[in-house]
């Protein structure tokens, strides 16, 4: 497919879908919605693909929120269709793990899209904030679940009734990011932070994320434990099991073996 507000490139397993939207500072509209869910629908069925980053182009923003003046035009019943919320639901729940590798502003919609991602690597130059407020509405996409799960309610509360702005450093103190690196190096760094996941068996990793998802989303006791036992069993009978802890006993034994002669 050809996009217009995206770009995306698979290499080595990991896939990075650019935001491509610089003259508005990668602003969410309705085609960038329409052409993100076609760009996860080519890739959540890869059996070859590893990781997802989400980066942006331009230099100057991840994602300054969305198009103020579509938004501008939307009315009750596009909120109950819920355009953007739906969105970042997709990409919270996709097989593989997701990294948002962000520059500059991420506000409003963009800091709802690195909220569901699986982390999150800064630029120094990185902004985060949900202004919804200052505009008449609410960080409905997201906003109001992902951010206090992940930081707590009190400075969440802070930073959706105030609207206010933090930079990379105070992200990273409150639990916004994960790591805060040069601008230059974000790309870099995102490879870095995804390297000792992408080294550990897929299918575990993949299986692991749904069951971290399953409790995310309120599953009682009793169907978490019921889903870990039906992941684990599927497991049990995958040929990388085998593989891995065949290399595993290979080496234990080996030393003992040496000294043996």
């Amino acid at each position: 497919m050809t996009y217009e507000t995206i770009r995306l490139e698979v290499a080595d397993g990991v896939a990075t879908l650019t935001l491509d939207r610089p003259e508005v500072r990668n602003a969410l509209n309705r085609r960038m919605v329409d052409e993100m869910h076609a760009a996860l629908g080519d890739l959540e069925g890869r059996a070859d693909l590893r990781a997802l980053v989400f980066a942006a182009a331009g230099g100057q923003a991840f994602m300054s929120g969305a198009d103020i003046a579509e938004l501008r035009e939307r009315r009750g019943a596009d909120a109950i269709e819920g355009i953007n919320s739906r969105l970042f639901a997709r990409v919270e729940r996709f097989p593989r793990p997701t990294l948002a590798a962000i520059v500059g502003w991420c506000l409003g919609g963009g800091c709802e899209l690195a909220l569901a991602c699986d982390f999150r690597v800064a630029g120094r130059s990185a902004r985060f904030g949900q202004p919804e407020v200052g505009l008449g509405i609410m960080a409905a996409a997201g906003g109001t679940r992902r951010l206090p799960a992940l930081i707590g309610l009190g400075p969440a509360r802070r930073l959706l009734y105030s609207g206010a702005v933090v930079g990379a450093e105070a992200a990273l103190a409150m639990g916004l990011v994960d790591h805060v690196v040069d601008d230059a190096a974000v790309l870099v760094a995102a490879r870095e932070w995804l390297a000792p996941i992408l080294a550990q068996a897929p299918e575990a990793v993949r299986r692991t994320k749904q069951a971290l998802l399953a409790w995310q989303h309120g599953a009682s006791e009793a169907e978490l434990a019921r889903l870990e036992c039906e992941l684990q069993a599927g497991l049990f009978e995958h040929p990388e099991k085998f593989a891995r802890m065949d290399a595993f006993l290979a080496r234990r034994r080996g030393p003992a073996e040496t000294e043996d002669r």
